[in-house]
Formats: structure tokens, sequence, C-alpha cells
């Protein structure tokens, strides 16, 4: 903030945004990510998705700036390919709870190459696998965060589900390395950015409570409804035309993420 090179604007990107200035790139981060966030008010977690996207892509092409989207593993709902290559369609439900942010990310890509074909718009689309590390919400309401918090608390450890169902995690700083690699890259296909390593979250629990000595015990609720079995990213295109592997382990991760919870706390 105290960058003089800086410039904060707050702006609803559901709405248009008028900018004087010289663009080079845009970066649409602009969403909520988490079930417990975007289900709060999915009609506006679709406008978001929609109406961002289509606001700021009017802005790239006027400014014939490059494009960046964050897209989503969702876009592949709960998988009947594993793991998920970027070529795969998925397999939505599209009128169940995670369709505002599954199939809304789903018509932002295609608003993206719909401007990159008729606009000649430069873009990128980064198809974002579970992500954690220092500086998330402790009120994110999914599995790293709840966990490490519920165990520095001594509560006890929410499973949704038996905790068979897998997800990968990738660490924040492989993320936005990737992020970068993908815009000074030439490539403006979907590219999955994630960590193929799979974990089942029961061994996420297990491997948090190892890390805190704690009193927590695992509890058990019903797996919420279209909530994915499994999910891991096939990341070969990335390595092909990014030169991108994430290098954070989980267990070198989670020690950062607990350290940081341990500090807001």
């Amino acid at each position: 903030m105290s960058n003089p090179n800086f410039e904060l604007i707050e702006h609803d990107i559901t709405n248009a945004l008028i900018f004087k200035d010289k663009v080079d790139t845009i970066y649409n981060l602009a969403c909520p990510a988490s079930p417990p966030h975007y289900q709060k008010d999915p009609i506006y977690t679709t406008k978001i998705s929609f109406l961002g996207a289509l606001n700021m892509l009017e802005l790239a092409k006027e400014k014939r700036a490059l494009f960046f989207q964050a897209s989503t593993s969702e876009v592949y709902g709960d998988p009947e390919q594993h793991p998920q290559t970027e070529n795969y369609r998925g397999a939505v439900n599209p009128i169940g709870i995670r369709a505002c942010y599954d199939e809304g990310k789903r018509v932002a890509e295609s608003l993206i190459y719909d401007f990159q074909r008729q606009h000649k718009l430069d873009v990128r689309v980064a198809r974002i696998f579970n992500t954690y590390g220092p500086q998330m919400d402790p009120k994110d309401g999914r599995v790293v965060s709840n966990f490490i918090m519920q165990a520095l608390k001594g509560d006890d450890i929410t499973i949704y589900g038996d905790g068979t169902q897998t997800r990968s995690f990738c660490y924040v700083d492989d993320l936005i390395t990737g992020f970068h690699k993908l815009v000074e890259s030439n490539y403006t296909g979907p590219v999955n950015l994630g960590n193929p390593e799979e974990f089942q979250v029961i061994d996420l629990a297990n491997l948090v409570l190892k890390k805190i000595k704690t009193n927590s015990k695992l509890t058990y609720q019903n797996l919420p409804s279209d909530d994915p079995l499994q999910r891991c990213p096939n990341i070969d295109l990335a390595f092909k035309k990014l030169n991108w592997t994430p290098q954070f382990k989980l267990n070198q991760g989670l020690d950062k993420t607990i350290e940081y919870f341990r500090t807001y706390l």
C-alpha cells in the first residue's frame, strides 16, 4: 500500500469498469471459491463469473490487454475421468447447489474463447485445483483451513462423508509461479495448475492431528450434495508448455500454513 506505483480501486466487476490508463495484463481472480461462500448467494456468484468476466473481457478488448482467467477444477464436476486432463469435458450437475460456481466458470471460459476467436484477444486460462497456504481466510470453509483451525482450538475435526474422497493440495507459492509462467508463455488453451499428489481427506485430517498436538477427535457428517469423490489434476500439459511442476510437498506446506494460523489465533 505504501508503494507509490500501487493504486487500489475497490470495484464490483459485475458492473463495467472505466479505466483511463494503459493496461498491459488483466488477472481476473474475482470470485468466491469456497462452497460455503459461493453458495451463500448463488445468483450473485453466477453474476460474478458471467458478468464479471464479460466486463473484464470488454476492458481487455478496449485496451488490447492480455486477459488471464482464474478458472477452476470444478469445471470437471464429479469427474468420471481420473486424473483429469484439459480435454475432459466434465460431469457437472447444471441444477445442483454447486452449479452457480461450476457452470459460472464454464460459461466464463466459453466467453473467453469467443472473445479470442471473434476479437483476436490474447487470453490465458488456468484451471486451479485445491490450493492452500498462509493468508487463507480462517473461515474459508474448505478442509485445510477447517482442520487446522479445529485442531488448534481443540475442537473435533469434522469430516464429511467417510473421508475416502480425494483431493490434491497445491501450495500457494507454486500456484502463483504457475500463473506467471502461463502469462509469460504463448499458450492460450486451458491449463491445469495443481499438485498431482492425491490424498484422502481422512489422511489429511490425521496428518494435521499429528502435527498439532491436540485432544481433537474425528467426527463424521453427511457428504454435501454433488461433492466430488475424486479430484486430481493431470499436469503433463503444464510441464510441457510451461516447464512447471509444484515444488512444495504437502508436509512442508502444512507446516507453513499451521504456523500462519497459530499467529492468527
